[in-house]
């Protein structure tokens, strides 16, 4: 029997048409078992999709929100989860102008800003560590002048211009301990750049990456000291964060622009 089910994609953290990251949204009654979900994500080609259920007469939370790429279940999801919200908002009709995600990083919420979307999510601080032995090699030459390990890796570079040059070997860098690679450097005209690698997840690079900046805020809020910044990722798509740390959180807001909508038969 086949199930028709809604569908949207989104590019977020997208300040303009075909910018930021793109990320299906599928919104269900009932949880689906994990193998469709996964095939679905397949089955989509984005680097996330994103599914939730109402979750009624809970205190502490509207949906239970998940995550999937085309290879794997995720615990954490920016772009996704401001695509869901804009989805909430913007297409369902959902009251008042915050939203509160269940999911497997605890609770997340999102607020509407009239204009972008501003995600509140946990701070994953690094602590810096040894420069893995082959990793300047690995980026292309490029020698980082300090490496961090948090969920995910962090490597320090000079300046942008190094974050641009990066021709990322992704085998060694799927081969890396942890959540994929962040490149960061101090952005020419914002606070700071990035890149994010994940090729153990099936991504190569990700355009735009909110989970990053849970660890990238908090890095670069006690180098510049301040706690507002404005972040970069300079993929090859690009998009823009606007971000505050807030004691162990993190708020990043960011625009989104609806690309897709209608059904998909599973």
């Amino acid at each position: 029997m086949t199930t028709r089910l809604p569908i949207y994609q989104i590019d977020a953290f997208a300040e303009a048409p075909f910018t930021g990251n793109p990320a299906a949204v599928v919104p269900l009654e009932t949880w689906l078992p994990d193998t469709v979900l996964q095939q679905i994500a397949m089955e989509n080609n984005l680097a996330e999709t994103a599914f939730f259920i109402p979750v009624p007469g809970a205190s502490d939370a509207d949906f239970h929100l998940r995550w999937f790429t085309p290879a794997i279940e995720v615990d954490l999801c920016g772009h996704a989860t401001l695509a869901t919200a804009a989805v909430l908002f913007d297409r369902l009709s959902f009251g008042g102008d915050l939203i509160r995600f269940q999911s497997q990083s605890g609770i997340l919420s999102v607020r509407n800003l009239d204009g972008r979307y501003q995600l509140d999510f946990p701070a994953r601080p690094a602590t810096p560590t040894r420069v893995p032995d082959g990793l300047a090699q690995a980026l292309g030459g490029i020698e980082p002048v300090g490496f961090l390990r948090a969920k995910k890796s962090m490597a320090i570079l000079a300046d942008e211009a190094e974050v641009l040059a990066v021709r990322p070997d992704v085998d060694f860098i799927a081969g890396l301990d942890g959540d994929g690679l962040i490149v960061t450097a101090p952005g020419s005209e914002t606070d700071a750049v990035s890149r994010y690698f994940a090729p153990h997840a099936g991504i190569n690079e990700d355009p735009v990456t909110g989970s990053a900046h849970c660890t990238i805020v908090p890095y670069w809020a006690e180098r510049l000291g301040k706690t507002s910044l404005h972040c970069r990722q300079v993929s090859a798509r690009g998009g823009d964060l606007f971000c505050d740390l807030a004691d162990e959180r993190v708020l990043m807001a960011g625009a989104a622009r609806f690309y897709l909508e209608g059904a998909i038969n599973v």
